[in-house]
């Protein structure tokens, strides 16, 4: 999708898909952290940030936070609210102005939550996009793909087939799926596919 697609949306609102205020979004968040096979991440990636709402609440779960949107706005907002932030005081938090489109950071991560981002990608970006999410993501690391359901016109694929490109990537292999009318859920690894109770040692 052309970037000035977002600016726009951001130039009439702030929080223009209700981030901070639909019970959506917040179940959505809450989805998001449940799933995660770990209680805490060295190095976290959250592309497309947008505002930071979630950036937050994964900064208090990682020792290192990595938070990109591609329009300014977003991205101060972000910046703002984790400099502000009492879940991200013992995080070391870096907010960037990024594409995804864009060359990947030189760094590695062992989480990368690709949250509502995917398909506004063509489809070989999208798979472009998830072969630089694996070549970025440590051996023992964790991808988390989650998407809106419903098909909307605008986007270049659905959620199902951004789902279907993540869960495809090669080198991944999925450890949990979530589904229901509205969202898709996949957690996906880089490494061997062992269950929390399996870490934990209770099987």
């Amino acid at each position: 999708m052309r970037p000035g697609y977002f600016h726009d949306m951001y130039a009439v609102d702030p929080d223009p898909w209700g981030f901070t205020s639909r019970w959506y979004e917040r179940r959505k968040y809450a989805l998001t952290l449940a799933s995660l096979p770990r209680a805490r991440y060295r190095h976290v990636f959250e592309p497309g940030c947008s505002i930071g709402v979630l950036s937050e609440q994964l900064a208090a779960r990682a020792d290192r936070l990595l938070a990109c949107d591609l329009v300014p706005t977003a991205v101060e907002q972000a910046s703002a609210r984790l400099a502000a932030s009492t879940m991200a005081r013992d995080t070391e938090v870096d907010v960037r102005q990024w594409d995804l489109r864009g060359p990947w950071p030189d760094t590695t991560f062992d989480l990368i939550v690709v949250s509502e981002v995917l398909y506004y990608l063509e489809p070989a970006e999208a798979r472009a996009f998830m072969t630089s999410a694996v070549g970025h993501l440590e051996p023992d690391g964790h991808l988390v793909s989650i998407h809106w359901q419903p098909v909307v016109p605008d986007y270049p694929i659905s959620g199902a087939e951004a789902q279907r490109i993540a869960c495809s990537s090669a080198g991944l292999s999925r450890l949990a799926h979530y589904e229901d009318a509205d969202v898709v859920l996949d957690v996906l690894a880089r490494g061997p596919a062992f269950s929390v109770g399996e870490a934990d040692g209770l099987r």
